[in-house]
């Protein structure tokens, strides 16, 4: 009789984290693609992708209420991905509902990359301000933050309703490092202005400069004598409060990748700052 005892059948691997992809830019977005190259290389991620057919700036907190939301299959290699004529918060609402990605639950997700700063009041206005260019760099950059935070989540370490708001300065290659900043009222002062061009007053990601100044290349609108037509321009930037070192729009400026604990609506809970500052020490 043999006495050798048969062997225990292997554990089962664990599942890879679910990471949810979106934006506002659109799906064909440079900075969503360079972002999900970035994670399916990685090779320790499943990569999700729901976002905008179309680009969507601007428009991000704006749900979708009576027509259905048309969802089409998109080739991005190593990833899962749709294409949704709905808004931001659309896509980001049904990626984590579990009804898109047959019943998968995303344990974290992200947010562009997109171009412009996200400072101060701008993490509810779409701003441009860098190129494409600089992109790809910044998806790079933001890895090891990424892979630091999905440990965090994994190990059930990371504090409940906080998210965290990164932008990235325009020499991305150049950085001063990451650096925990607190949320600032910096923004830009918006007006209106008639027109008698039909060219979009913000335009796109592909040529977004919301300073080009001119309007070279731009098509006489048609309309009816009685249409008046108006475009939105900045008249300025300001911030009711003075910057402090501490603050997301002065260390940007500064050339820090700036990290920005926000609640769910606004600012984080105070005693969440020492906990990113340590955690992003460790990086």
């Amino acid at each position: 009789m043999d006495s050798t005892a048969a062997a225990a059948p292997p554990s089962p691997s664990p599942s890879p984290p679910v990471l949810l992809v979106t934006n506002d830019d659109g799906i064909d977005a440079p900075g969503l693609r360079f972002l999900v190259d970035q994670l399916v290389a990685a090779g320790r991620y499943r990569v999700l992708v729901c976002a905008p057919d179309t680009d969507k700036s601007g428009v991000s907190h704006c749900i979708t209420w009576r027509p259905a939301l048309r969802c089409k299959r998109v080739d991005i290699s190593g990833a899962t991905a749709f294409g949704v004529s709905g808004t931001p918060a659309d896509c980001a609402s049904l990626g984590i509902s579990g009804k898109l990605f047959d019943g998968l639950i995303p344990d974290l997700v992200l947010s562009g990359i997109n171009i412009g700063n996200n400072c101060g009041y701008h993490h509810l206005l779409w701003n441009s301000k860098s190129s494409v260019n600089d992109l790809k760099v910044s998806a790079e950059v933001c890895m090891p933050l990424i892979n630091a935070i999905v440990t965090e989540i994994m190990n059930r370490t990371y504090p409940q309703g906080s998210f965290l708001n990164v932008d990235v300065p325009t020499d991305a290659a150049h950085h001063k490092g990451y650096k925990i900043t607190k949320q600032g009222k910096y923004m830009a002062r918006i007006s209106w202005e008639q027109t008698v061009y039909k060219k979009p007053a913000v335009e796109s990601y592909q040529t977004a400069n919301m300073d080009v100044d001119g309007e070279k290349d731009n098509e006489l609108a048609t309309s009816s004598e009685n249409d008046l037509l108006f475009k939105r321009v900045i008249v300025g930037r300001s911030s009711d409060e003075v910057e402090g070192e501490d603050m997301d729009h002065k260390s940007l400026v500064d050339g820090y990748i700036t990290v920005t604990p926000l609640g769910a609506l606004s600012r984080t809970e105070p005693d969440a700052i020492p906990y990113f500052k340590a955690c992003v020490s460790r990086l």
